[in-house]
């Protein structure tokens, strides 16, 4: 049986390029083909020379944009050197080019893309302009410097257990004021459980007599050298990481005054600034000035979430046509496959990993007490379903709020908890009515049912 030829696509733009980016080994660039139908294929190195190199060599041919695959971070030079210079870079997700299959070696890597690119058939992943992104760089670093502060404090926790003084049970968090005197004295030198226990501070719920009882230890040479290593390292990171938010907070600064918004009035006389986020007022305005609302109203949101999802996504919400979209796209989608109109378990392809998505799971997750609609909203669905169904309904219709304030304006406004169940209330006695309705169902059946039960 003859084997089918293979499709033929348009060609609708000649002056593009494909590069197979590579981190150790050599770059291959295909060019916009010859007048005779052949590739025109060349090798650069990664060096910094051999870039500037790449870029000649594609401005020699006239080339206007160019498709990579987003492989780790080394697209980046490429892509910046690129785009400083004027040409548009299209940045296609690696697995998804992957699966098309018949390229065994980088230079058909290249010509493949160039291919898919000169017919319109890729699509750019999402990158938020050049200042924001620098943004994003310095939030993503610091979370990545958060990471290795939890690993200092497991740590410590770690080398107090092996000597069996329990500070985590004297107090809630070791990482909190008390516990933090408490092991600072006890790399100072301090082992008197008694002394160790005045340090409480006078909010603690237990008293000095029962603190003190959970710090007696056996202070063996070798884990209290670790514990002072593990504290060092804290204070240390501590110390890196206002560093960070100081750098975060002088380029949000520098995009609020570029924004050309008016500072925003401060909160109405004798209304509190709630405690979960005691940032200072002015970094959320700052914030407040360059998305048009303040993201920390909605409940759960607090500066640092905020933060993410701003460097993550930006300001301009136009490249998402519907909020729909924009859950979508930061993984908030339920996932629902579809088979003959019926929902049906699938297998996923490939795991979203957005940090704004990731952040809004977690100000939702902190909502399950909160006596708001978002709060009211999350038990009702865990109710129905479970905790971590809940907190994905939750984050996504935080994300929809979200993306109506940005796009559309859309003031959001609190009405509580018991305004939202006396909305579900209502919705539950018309469904139930409607149902009685459909069946015929009268009174005297009713009654009948209620009694026995």
């Amino acid at each position: 049986m003859p084997n089918k030829p293979a499709p033929a696509f348009d060609e609708i733009r000649r002056n593009v390029a494909g590069i197979d980016i590579a981190g150790h080994a050599d770059h291959f660039v295909c060019g916009p083909r010859r007048d005779d139908g052949g590739h025109d294929i060349e090798r650069f190195g990664t060096t910094t020379a051999e870039l500037h190199k790449l870029l000649a060599w594609l401005k020699e041919r006239g080339v206007e944009s160019v498709a990579m695959e987003s492989t780790s971070v080394y697209w980046i030079p490429v892509a910046d050197l690129l785009e400083a210079n004027g040409i548009e870079v299209v940045l296609v997700d690696t697995r998804e080019v992957r699966m098309v299959p018949g390229r065994k070696s980088d230079v058909k890597d290249c010509q493949w893309l160039q291919k898919l690119h000169s017919c319109g058939l890729l699509r750019g992943g999402f990158r938020p302009p050049e200042d924001i992104t620098a943004v994003r760089t310095v939030l993503r670093e610091r979370e990545s410097m958060t990471g290795m502060r939890v690993q200092s404090i497991q740590q410590m926790q770690k080398s107090l257990d092996q000597m069996n003084v329990r500070i985590h049970h004297a107090v809630s968090d070791i990482d909190g004021k008390t516990g933090v005197a408490i092991i600072e004295a006890i790399v100072g030198g301090q082992r008197d459980p008694a002394e160790l226990a005045k340090l409480r501070d006078p909010r603690c719920k237990k008293s000095e007599a029962e603190i003190a009882a959970h710090l007696t230890g056996t202070w063996r040479d070798e884990h209290l050298f670790n514990l002072g290593q593990a504290y060092r390292t804290l204070q240390f990171i501590d110390d890196r990481l206002a560093e960070y938010d100081a750098k975060a907070a002088s380029m949000l600064r520098a995009l609020a005054e570029a924004s050309g918004r008016p500072q925003p009035p401060g909160p109405p006389a004798g209304e509190e600034r709630p405690r979960k986020d005691m940032r200072d007022a002015e970094e959320k305005s700052d914030l407040q000035r360059i998305m048009g609302f303040d993201m920390t109203r909605l409940p759960g949101i607090g500066y640092d979430t905020a933060a993410v999802v701003f460097s993550e996504i930006g300001s301009d919400f136009s490249r998402f046509p519907t909020e729909k979209h924009f859950a979508s796209y930061i993984g908030l989608a339920p996932s629902l496959g579809k088979s003959a109109g019926k929902n049906v378990r699938q297998r996923k392809r490939c795991k979203n990993t957005s940090r704004a998505g990731r952040a809004l799971r977690m100000a939702a997750s902190t909502l399950c007490r909160s006596q708001t609609e978002l709060g009211a909203f999350f038990r009702s669905v865990a109710r129905r379903s479970d905790r971590k169904t809940a907190v994905k309904a939750t984050a996504r219709r935080m994300a929809r709020l979200i993306y109506r304030a940005v796009r559309h304006g859309a003031a959001y406004a609190d009405n509580g908890a018991q305004a939202y169940e006396k909305r579900m209330r209502e919705r539950a006695v018309r469904a139930v009515h409607k149902l009685i309705k459909s069946h015929n169902i009268n009174e005297l059946e009713l009654s009948t049912a209620f009694a026995t039960g």
